[in-house]
């Protein structure tokens, strides 16, 4: 396949509500779209780091800028047979896995367009449908907090993720757990403490948890080590993997016991892949995390969660959940049982609405061989 032309939109995406973590606040998702081009066809990606560095070091303006000045350029015209080569070419480039999951799933998707067949066909997924958990950022209250839950549990949620960070954590959890004590639930810190707070964590260690997300610093893996050590609850890694070698570090130290994976956090859907396959060799279940993408970033998550070791339910959300409208039609529809369908479509599982883009974009390039 050869690229013809890649269009970048830098867009600002408003929520419904503010989303509040170990690391600050969001009232709007700041993401990068990628359309990729070749002949008649073409596929659609998106890249969520955030507006500023809080979750990793990138941020939409650094990938954009990448994707606009290195990236797109160096790719642009050229025939890339497999997602490999894609990764082979943008290898010389340190880091930005944002940035290059941007352009690499784009590749995905347009290359499933090519081929007629629907994302999770060309990816190996064997699921017609992927199971979602719920997920709570920091709330104005423990009523509120409390009230959200018991919506979840009823409408059959199997776990609920919760927010934590340092005021907001052992507390709201006990209360939690005393108006729950049989509902599934884990805990994401968003690498808001340290090896100090080691007495916290054995409180936590009581509650019964599913797991315990990224609680230590964003890219450890040896602290992480040390602490699943002295815990029974299971460890989760989330941003401290960035990588397959990462994960193939992880797994050497025992760091974890359960895997998030997030296509932009590692540089695409072939490392996703990788990083999936690496955990279900080594008995470490995985799932699909998210970062609050639009329509077209989120059902790229919904087809890489059919794959088999995706057994946790995953970080995925249907479009009103965070948004007013969604930059898709159609919009993304949690199914009763609290599951996604994969798409039957070939190549954009859900199809971007250019009028929609244009409304939300603050930055657009284009660009073209020989331009």
């Amino acid at each position: 396949m050869r690229i013809d032309s890649i269009e970048l939109y830098y867009v600002a995406l408003p929520l419904k509500y503010p989303w509040r973590t170990a690391y600050g606040e969001d009232a709007e998702i700041h993401s990068v779209l990628v359309k990729a081009v070749s002949g008649e066809y073409e596929g659609w990606a998106e890249t969520t780091p955030f507006f500023a560095p809080t979750y990793s070091p990138e941020t939409a303006a650094s990938a954009f800028f990448l994707l606009e000045e290195v990236f797109g350029p160096l790719l642009l015209g050229e025939e890339i047979g497999t997602a490999e080569e894609l990764n082979r070419r943008l290898a010389p480039f340190k880091g930005n896995p944002f940035a290059k999951a941007g352009i690499e799933m784009a590749w995905w998707s347009l290359e499933a367009q090519i081929q007629g067949k629907p994302l999770h066909r060309l990816l190996g997924g064997t699921r017609k449908v992927v199971k979602a958990g719920a997920d709570f950022g920091i709330q104005d209250s423990y009523d509120m907090l409390l009230g959200n839950i018991e919506k979840a549990l009823h409408a059959g949620f199997k776990r609920v993720k919760l927010k934590v960070r340092p005021g907001w954590d052992l507390e709201m959890l006990r209360a939690v757990r005393g108006t729950f004590p049989d509902a599934t639930f884990h805990i994401d810190c968003n690498s808001g403490y340290t090896l100090d707070d080691l007495p916290f964590f054995r409180e936590v260690d009581r509650l019964g948890l599913a797991m315990i997300e990224q609680p230590l610093f964003h890219n450890d893996l040896v602290e992480h080590a040390e602490l699943q050590r002295q815990l029974e609850t299971p460890v989760c890694l989330d941003e401290s993997l960035t990588s397959v070698r990462d994960m193939e570090m992880a797994i050497r130290l025992g760091s974890c016991r359960y895997v998030n994976i997030k296509p932009g956090r590692v540089g695409g859907l072939a490392n996703a892949r990788a990083i999936h396959d690496m955990a279900e060799q080594h008995g470490i279940p995985a799932w699909v995390g998210g970062m609050l993408e639009s329509g077209i970033g989120a059902g790229i998550c919904v087809e890489l969660a059919s794959l088999g070791n995706f057994v946790y339910p995953n970080d995925l959300f249907p479009s009103e959940r965070f948004y007013s409208q969604d930059l898709t039609e159609p919009s993304l529809v949690l199914e009763p049982g609290c599951v996604f369908r994969v798409s039957d479509v070939s190549g954009t599982p859900y199809r971007p609405v250019q009028e929609r883009i244009d409304r939300v974009t603050r930055k657009r390039a284009v660009l073209r061989r020989g331009v």
